[in-house]
């Protein structure tokens, strides 16, 4: 009996063990199945497609890994390019700021005017680069003075004219050089009559001429002064000519015109002058050396010099460095007992130095056998059988006082072919 029973729960153990055995058996089968034909499960979460990378796709992920690195590559040029424009930025209000605070340092009752520069642009090559000297003229403000607005409207050609200053004392001399200009045909000159006599005598002689509104200061000097006095008078007068944006050839009247100055200009410059130089060094500039032996080894001191501008002939365009020019010479003229040249090129040629502050406009020599000092002429050219033959466009009488038989031997000699027309003239004055 007892064996029978062993022999059942044997039997039933046995049944147990391999029901679990062929449960386990057909799990592991299941699962099979499952990781074959449902690889992602039965469940599958939504993603980025751009997350989402195959992994059968060798090209693809490469394409990808490109387009980050590109991407990578425009954010740090944009970066960078930001960074520069954040600086330039800076620059610009750092330079803003320091203007303000000059213009505000005891300057409370001076208008500091800065021409437009163009962009910051690199250099270019070795022996290319040229600096700025052609400054950009002012905008024209005919509220300035609408009566020579007027009449400069109608004188003026490509808004530049010959403009003179006369009184009643150089009336002969005048004549002379109004009747030069008419021969070569230049129209557009004009005389700032200082008296109601040379209004009178322009106008009989068919010659455009402008007198001013009364103004004592200028009036007082203008009928009775002499040849410097007037002379001094023109920054003042030429000041509202430049403002009203017109380019002056400003003319003493000890002149003789043989061809039209204007075909000879170069208008790269504020400042265009004949000079009083006699040569090509003294004309245009030298090296002069000064010599002093007690110094011993450094002896030798080099000096730069050139010959003053003739301030009663030069042409100026309508620019702020020029404005300013005529500014203060009429300025030290008023304040000071200076003779008006000398002041002229002082102001033009003085550079800036400790308490003071220089004029930084630019300035150009006219060729001194076109634009002829009366030195030139009676010492060399009329001695000279080829300089002879040239055919200057002025001949300024400014270095002797027997002025009027001058230029008529000028026009004798230049206009009427003859030829022994200088010879009763000494090469200076008696």
């Amino acid at each position: 009996m007892g064996t029978l029973r062993r022999e059942k729960s044997n039997q039933s153990s046995s049944i147990v063990r391999s029901q679990i055995a062929a449960a386990v058996a057909i799990g592991i089968s299941l699962g099979c199945v499952c990781a074959i034909f449902f690889p992602s499960g039965f469940f599958s979460f939504t993603r980025a497609s751009s997350d989402i990378v195959p992994y059968n796709s060798n090209v693809k992920a490469g394409s990808l890994r490109c387009e980050s690195t590109e991407k990578v590559n425009q954010l740090k040029s944009d970066n960078i390019r930001l960074s520069s424009a954040n600086s330039e930025l800076k620059r610009q209000v750092r330079e803003l700021n320091e203007k303000l605070r000059l213009a505000e340092k005891g300057k409370d009752s001076t208008v500091i005017q800065y021409p437009l520069s163009s962009a910051q642009t690199k250099a270019g090559p070795f022996g290319t680069v040229k600096g700025l000297r052609t400054n950009p003229t002012v905008v024209p403000d005919e509220s300035t003075n609408p009566r020579l607005a007027s009449i400069l409207a109608e004188v003026a050609v490509r808004r530049e004219l010959i403009v003179a200053l006369a009184n009643s004392n150089v009336k002969p001399m005048l004549e002379v050089w109004f009747t030069s200009i008419k021969r070569v045909g230049i129209s557009n000159y004009l005389v700032v009559a200082l008296d109601d006599d040379i209004v009178d005598f322009c106008k009989s002689n068919n010659v455009p001429v402008y007198k001013r509104d009364p103004d004592e200061a200028i009036d007082a000097i203008g009928k009775t002064g002499g040849n410097h006095d007037v002379s001094a008078l023109k920054f003042r007068i030429l000041r509202e000519f430049l403002q009203l944006g017109y380019g002056v050839l400003l003319s003493d009247i000890d002149i003789v015109y043989l061809q039209n100055p204007f075909d000879h200009l170069y208008r790269d410059c504020d400042v265009e002058s004949m000079s009083d130089g006699h040569s090509n060094a003294t004309a245009y500039g030298y090296n002069d050396v000064f010599d002093e032996p007690a110094m011993g080894w450094a002896r030798y001191a080099h000096t730069m010099r050139i010959w003053v501008y003739n301030s009663g002939f030069f042409y100026i365009r309508p620019t702020i460095p020029s404005i300013e020019l005529l500014d203060r010479i009429a300025d030290r003229l008023a304040r000071e007992k200076a003779w008006d040249q000398a002041v002229f090129n002082e102001e033009l040629f003085f550079p800036s130095h400790p308490g003071y502050i220089g004029l930084h406009a630019s300035r150009r020599t006219m060729d001194m056998y076109l634009f002829m000092n009366s030195k030139v002429l009676f010492k060399t050219v009329r001695k000279d059988g080829n300089l002879k033959k040239l055919k200057p466009v002025i001949v300024h009488v400014n270095y002797h006082p027997d002025k009027l038989p001058r230029m008529n031997a000028v026009v004798a000699f230049y206009v009427n072919g003859i030829q022994n027309a200088f010879d009763p003239f000494p090469d200076g004055s008696e």
